[in-house]
């Protein structure tokens, strides 16, 4: 396992890895490598969460609105969006992505060639899959949505 493309995502549930794939999207994901040596993702929310399609996180709003301020160009590529793909969340403008992206829950090859992956789960995915349900104002009913406790690059770990 390359460590330098290895980045873990701590849950409350447990642990999250996911192998990096910079030959793929080198900009997604030495931006990824730098948000998280930074700390930006620690304590962040996955703020958006359906059932059998993606769970979302990376705004420091909570909002789905938020980012880290440096948009990122697309890079998309032939790579399908399945379960466990984790991909670059962003507005109608594909070279909007920025801090937020999504785990696929199931297919979503929909969003193939429109949205940029940079990674895939490797191990843990029973973490993602059991994240709170919810998106905007339901986590008022169904409780607080889920937290990034610590995302970090493997070799720093």
């Amino acid at each position: 396992m390359d460590m330098e493309n290895t980045l873990y995502i701590d849950l409350e549930a447990g642990r999250v890895t996911i192998e990096l794939m910079p030959e793929v999207a080198p900009g997604h994901v030495g931006r990824i490598k730098e948000l998280a040596r930074s700390g930006f993702y620690d304590g962040l929310t996955f703020h958006r969460v359906i059932d059998g399609f993606m769970a979302q996180g990376g705004d420091p709003d909570g909002t789905g609105m938020g980012g880290s301020g440096q948009n990122i160009t697309a890079e998309f590529s032939d790579k399908p969006h399945q379960r466990g793909a984790c991909s670059m969340a962003r507005s109608q403008d594909p070279n909007s992505g920025d801090s937020q992206f999504f785990i696929c829950l199931g297919d979503a090859s929909f969003l193939d060639g429109q949205y940029s992956v940079w990674g895939q789960v490797t191990d843990g995915m029973d973490h993602v899959d059991g994240l709170k349900r919810g998106e905007g104002m339901d986590f008022s009913t169904n409780g607080s949505p889920d937290k990034i406790l610590k995302m970090q690059v493997g070799a720093d770990v």
